[in-house]
């Protein structure tokens, strides 16, 4: 059998669940997972997939000035008026439905 080394580290709980969840529908053990992750760090000589900024960035309300706080307040305020509403429990179970959460 080949040796191996130990990797002890604390992930959020609901991660580590639901990633067992899927790595078991898949057949595969977390432990075999985490080392295909460490051998394609390997084999790409770095992070195996893109790690981005997004392209725009939400906004902070302490970087708008007053004009442009002013602006995304009365975008708000259109919207109500022209009904573009959505009812909290329906952007929840999209919420649930798109992003299993």
């Amino acid at each position: 059998m080949a040796r191996t080394a130990n990797i002890y580290t604390r992930v959020d709980p609901v991660v580590k669940e639901k990633a067992e969840e899927i790595l078991n529908q898949l057949g595969i053990p977390m432990s075999n997972a985490i080392g295909m992750f460490l051998r394609q760090v390997v084999m790409q000589n770095g992070i195996p997939f893109d790690m981005k900024l997004p392209l725009q960035r939400p906004l902070a309300y302490d970087e708008l000035t007053k004009e442009q706080f002013d602006a995304e307040i009365q975008k708000g305020f259109d919207d109500i008026a022209s009904g573009k509403v959505y009812a909290a429990e329906d952007v929840e179970a999209q919420m649930k439905s798109r992003f299993n959460i």
